[in-house]
């Protein structure tokens, strides 16, 4: 089986060992598979395969990206491989919310539930290990680096110092939590703050990776996109190798519902799943290009200087892989939609009731379902999976202000008030009374 790098406008073809970001006319690449050789497997022996790796010890089994490494990087060697067992995340079953907004069945699918605490591990994995194996070949790169709004620096970092090749992160100033800034530090990275916004900062790390002695880990690297689109092959594995109705995820630089639907056309492609889901993309309306090329019909693409959002995670004004993602749109029958910033701290903490502990970026996507839902835009006989992108720990600071009452700007409808008593039980009888 082969792999290589391909432009996605035209058919100019370039080898993995190859440091090269964009085709010669400055388009995106994907990374592109010789899918004729996975026919050398029927479906069902692929699906006996990876029930087996399931249930393996072996240390590449035990990462959902790597236990299906045919469809990523089939000529990369195992003892290349730099992992941290990402994956395998959990499929959450929301039954009691399905049923407060009347659809026939929700799942989330808990991508924070990683090392790093987001999705980002699954692409960064492939990424290193790719950079693992070209310096172990005497490629001559020296460091790794990223522009991140924290969840990319934190991986780049974890997953760079587990293979031990130096990593530059590039961070907006002031703009991302202190748990998202502290794991790039703790890992040993060169941690340069600047002030300005992530797409300044994406600007100024293409500049420094010119440099090809410095690689570039961002998402405009399609290497990321092949670990990221496992996603897609997990919720089939863990629903029987189905698909749900409508697959609902947070759009920033755009790479991940990118991923989603690459994993979705691998797929496909293999015979594991028939139907074809909607892809539907959620934003917040303060950092919401790719909403507003969907409103005139994708015609024209204008960037936007991004506001400050509580999702900050996608505080992105101009995404890389907008053209990518267009066609996942048009691929996969899809909707985008917009949420305010009332609606996305409401809808993370309204799903919280259920077990949950949702990072305001999944809170962007369960409001775009609400929404969906409320306009009859999603059906009662749907079932929907929403891809839940990073772990609430990591946003502590969103989730105590939410229930102190004291987000800016916010009120708080479902806030669960700490009672602060007299150390006296019968004042604390009579106030649990109130509950009784």
């Amino acid at each position: 089986m082969h792999a290589e790098f391909k432009s996605t406008e035209s058919e100019d073809r370039y080898p993995l060992s190859q440091v090269i970001y964009r085709g010669k006319n400055g388009e995106l690449l994907e990374v592109s598979h010789d899918r004729k050789a996975w026919n050398s497997r029927t479906p069902q022996e692929w699906k006996t395969l990876f029930a087996e790796r399931r249930l393996s010890f072996n240390v590449a089994d035990l990462s959902g990206v790597w236990s299906k490494r045919e469809l990523v990087l089939p000529e990369l060697p195992e003892s290349d491989i730099v992992s941290l067992q990402e994956g395998w995340t959990p499929l959450f079953n929301a039954e009691r919310l399905a049923k407060e907004i009347g659809i026939k069945n929700l799942r989330v699918k808990l991508c924070g539930n990683s090392h790093t605490g987001s999705f980002k591990d699954l692409g960064m994995t492939v990424l290193v290990s790719q950079v693992n194996h070209l310096v172990k070949n005497g490629a001559p790169i020296k460091a790794v680096a990223c522009a991140s709004t924290g969840d990319t620096s934190a991986a780049l970092s974890a997953y760079c110092a587990k293979a031990g090749i130096p990593s530059i992160v590039f961070l907006p100033a002031g703009r991302i939590s202190v748990a998202q800034l502290v794991q790039p530090i703790a890992n040993g990275s060169i941690v340069l703050a600047l002030d300005t916004d992530f797409d300044g900062c994406m600007k100024i790390v293409q500049d420094v990776t010119a440099d090809k002695s410095i690689y570039l880990a961002n998402s405009m690297n399609s290497l990321r996109i092949e670990g990221q689109k496992t996603i897609a092959y997990e919720i089939a594995q863990e629903l029987g190798w189905k698909l749900p109705d409508t697959l609902i995820i947070p759009g920033g630089n755009l790479g991940n519902v990118s991923a989603l639907a690459k994993g979705i056309d691998d797929l496909l492609a293999l015979g594991l799943v028939e139907k074809k889901p909607r892809i539907i993309v959620a934003q917040s309306e303060n950092a919401n290009p790719f909403y507003l090329a969907y409103k005139s019909n994708f015609d024209k693409f204008e960037a936007v200087q991004a506001k400050k959002t509580l999702a900050s995670a996608i505080q992105i004004g101009n995404p890389v892989s907008y053209p990518k993602a267009v066609q996942a749109i048009k691929n996969y029958n899809g909707i985008v939609e917009e949420v305010s910033e009332q609606e996305l701290s409401d809808a993370a903490h309204r799903a919280d009731k259920i077990g949950l502990y949702n990072c305001p970026h999944t809170g962007v996507a369960l409001s775009a379902l609400f929404k969906l839902r409320e306009r009859g835009e999603i059906a009662s006989d749907e079932s929907v999976v929403v891809i839940s992108t990073a772990h609430g720990l990591k946003f502590s600071e969103f989730k105590s202000k939410y229930h102190e009452n004291s987000l800016e700007g916010i009120s708080p409808k479902y806030a669960n008030a700490i009672l602060r008593l007299p150390a006296d039980a019968n004042k604390v009888k009579d106030a649990l009374r109130r509950y009784a």
